[in-house]
């Protein structure tokens, strides 16, 4: 069994930062490629940034150059860096975690979520 917990959402102004967190226990491996999606209201769950196994990054186009993903295997944590945010990033914001080596996009290849963590730009 897996587990996802994530934290550090909130409310943040325009132009702020704000870093999330995502902590896994249970069967996970250093193999696995972990991912940030987010949902806003009314919209489907989305890409936001992936890490593979050796730490290869890869972004959504509306959060390339803004935000970093970045990941501690010794605890098993994933997290998000956020910059320069703006309102369009106000969402849910879900860590998953994929039994397979590769950071895809797509959210069916992702086995794993957490409850997800509200994140609020205001402008």
């Amino acid at each position: 069994q897996v587990q996802l917990v994530e934290s550090g959402g909130g409310l943040v102004q325009a132009g702020g930062s704000l870093r999330v967190s995502c902590k896994a226990s249970g069967r996970t491996f250093s193999f696995m490629s972990r991912a940030w999606f987010r949902q806003a209201p009314g919209k489907e769950r989305e890409f936001v940034a992936g890490i593979n196994w050796s730490s290869t990054s890869t972004y959504s186009d509306s959060v390339k150059g803004r935000f970093t993903i970045s990941k501690d295997n010794a605890s098993n944590m994933v997290f998000l860096q956020m910059n320069s945010l703006r309102p369009e990033d106000t969402a849910i914001y879900y860590c998953a975690i994929s039994t397979s080596s590769r950071a895809s996009q797509n959210r069916d290849e992702y086995a794993y979520w957490g409850q997800g963590t509200q994140v609020t730009v205001s402008s």
